[in-house]
């Protein structure tokens, strides 16, 4: 039965695939504009979905933002560009920007069409107004400086991991709340809680991505610390071999607990946020991640596929945060089931237990925990009611298509 076995999930999902629908019916109709939204469903419908939030001037920056990065860590990411030719590209990026006849074919699928019709993006780029245009230029400048480091250099140590991920995702946060500055809805965030934003969310992609990255051809792409991974293996690809198995989950649990340092940075972020758009903008993705991270931890099959939340309970956080009180909920609920599967044996597991109980009492000295039920394997509901809400989703769907 799936997701359709959980209620709570299945009406979220409807909401779900009903917003979905009413995106693609809201794509502008100039050709740069409405190439820029098109792409960005098909390079990140989840991002697509949450950007809705957000007003129409507001949203075309931060559209235009993800698009501009998107397209350098196209760059980035593509192994078969010589060293040579990609660190002066990653570096000069941010002029590129301003040009409507510059392009780069790289990449594969829709990445490779992001990048033939930059021009496109650029386009749309030079439309903003001179504030968020700034702002997304200095971040280009600096991320695309950051990423041609790393491209000579290896992550041996924790500091090199915390630059890494402040250049690719930190940077990203700085230039987010720059933008909501300029739009007149924030105040300018401290740097250190934009930082951890972003290192939350790509300490979470970095380790539930291992899979796809060691096996990236024509090169593997390594993010994983040596600092940590070596304590258990020799070669970082050892990992994913079922021989390795128990090694392989302890520096998994490692690196867990590494990135749940900056959980309750980012709660104090979205706390002192006043726009209920870019709240609910932000909020969705730093859920996602502590949600994320608590179904990775000790789990091996990081090391045999794809791990990630389950598509109804992903639409039931997009559907359900709407409030601080709601996210103290989620992180809360999030830590209780991680901490529910820490083994005491595992080398890190008092300083995992320290962490997650410092972010569930900051929950609980809000004073506005709710119970959702992000933390249980099976549903709350009767069979029953199962089977008759099964009945009116068919019908409501019956209807949706018919429309």
């Amino acid at each position: 039965m799936g997701a359709l076995s959980r209620p709570e999930e299945v009406v979220a999902l409807v909401k779900l695939r009903v917003a979905a629908g009413q995106i693609k019916r809201q794509i502008p109709p100039e050709e740069h504009w409405g190439f820029c939204y098109s792409m960005l469903q098909k390079v990140s419908r989840s991002f697509a979905l949450v950007i809705q939030q957000l007003g129409p001037e507001l949203r075309n920056a931060v559209c235009i933002f993800y698009l501009v990065l998107r397209a350098l860590d196209t760059v980035e990411d593509d192994t078969s560009i010589p060293v040579e030719e990609k660190v002066p590209i990653l570096q000069e990026f941010y002029r590129h920007i301003y040009d409507r006849d510059w392009h780069y074919s790289c990449g594969t699928n829709n990445y490779k069409v992001l990048m033939d019709k930059f021009r496109l993006v650029s386009t749309a780029f030079l439309e903003l107004g001179e504030g968020y245009q700034k702002a997304i230029e200095e971040i280009t400048r600096r991320m695309g400086a950051g990423m041609a480091k790393f491209i000579c250099k290896e992550v041996e140590t924790v500091d090199d991991y915390d630059e890494y991920c402040h250049y690719v995702a930190g940077l990203v946060g700085y230039g987010l709340s720059r933008l909501f500055h300029a739009a007149g809805t924030e105040d300018l965030a401290p740097d250190s809680l934009s930082n951890s934003m972003g290192l939350f969310l790509q300490k979470t992609n970095i380790i539930r991505d291992y899979l796809e990255d060691i096996n990236e051809i024509p090169k593997s792409r390594m993010f994983w610390p040596r600092e940590i991974w070596s304590k258990y293996a020799d070669k970082l690809e050892d990992f994913k071999y079922e021989e390795n198995s128990e090694k392989a989950v302890q520096c998994l649990n490692d690196l867990v607990t590494n990135a749940l340092i900056h959980a309750e940075d980012c709660l104090k972020y979205m706390a002192a946020l006043k726009d209920n758009a870019i709240f609910r903008f932000c909020a969705i993705p730093q859920i996602m991640a502590i949600g994320t991270c608590a179904i990775c931890y000790n789990n091996v099959n990081v090391f045999r596929g794809v791990v990630k939340m389950r598509r109804g309970l992903t639409a039931r956080v997009i559907d359900e945060t709407k409030s601080m009180s709601d996210v103290y909920t989620a992180f809360y609920e999030f830590s209780s089931l991680l901490e529910s599967k820490i083994d005491d044996k595992d080398p890190n597991a008092a300083l995992t237990r320290k962490r997650v109980d410092s972010i569930k009492k900051t929950c609980k000295l809000s004073g506005v925990l709710k119970r959702r039920g992000y933390d249980l394997d099976k549903s709350k509901y009767s069979p029953m009611l199962i089977m008759v809400l099964l009945l009116l989703v068919a019908i409501v769907l019956g209807v949706l298509y018919a429309k």
